[in-house]
């Protein structure tokens, strides 16, 4: 019996979707927070030292972006990484067939 190389893919993908689907249901059933790391680090120095003041304010002052624009950036930074991912998977899928030489000839 042969397996294919996009079965062994598949097979993986599938089995780590739903480690990923149990583990997230798990942490929500138990009431576990998904917080920011920045929310997590100020109520850790909160904690440590309540008279503690930010030395700097950011690049723009105080001034805090809207929840909808914070999470237009983080999609767009993460839709860039997917790109980034995909071409890089792509471009070795492509140099692996040229080795091989399972590439059309182009004229």
């Amino acid at each position: 019996m042969n397996i294919s190389n996009r079965t062994y893919y598949m097979v993986g993908f599938t089995a780590i979707a739903a480690m990923v689907v149990v583990i997230l249901a798990y942490g929500a059933y138990n009431g576990f927070e998904f917080a920011g790391a920045d929310d997590q680090g100020g109520d850790a120095i909160s904690e440590i030292d309540p008279s503690y003041e930010p030395w700097w304010d950011g690049i723009w002052g105080s001034y805090e972006l809207p929840g909808e624009t914070e999470s237009m950036l983080f999609a767009l930074q993460a839709a860039i990484g997917a790109i980034i991912i995909g071409y890089a998977i792509g471009y070795f899928h492509a140099v692996d067939k040229a080795r091989k030489g399972k590439l059309p000839n182009r004229q």
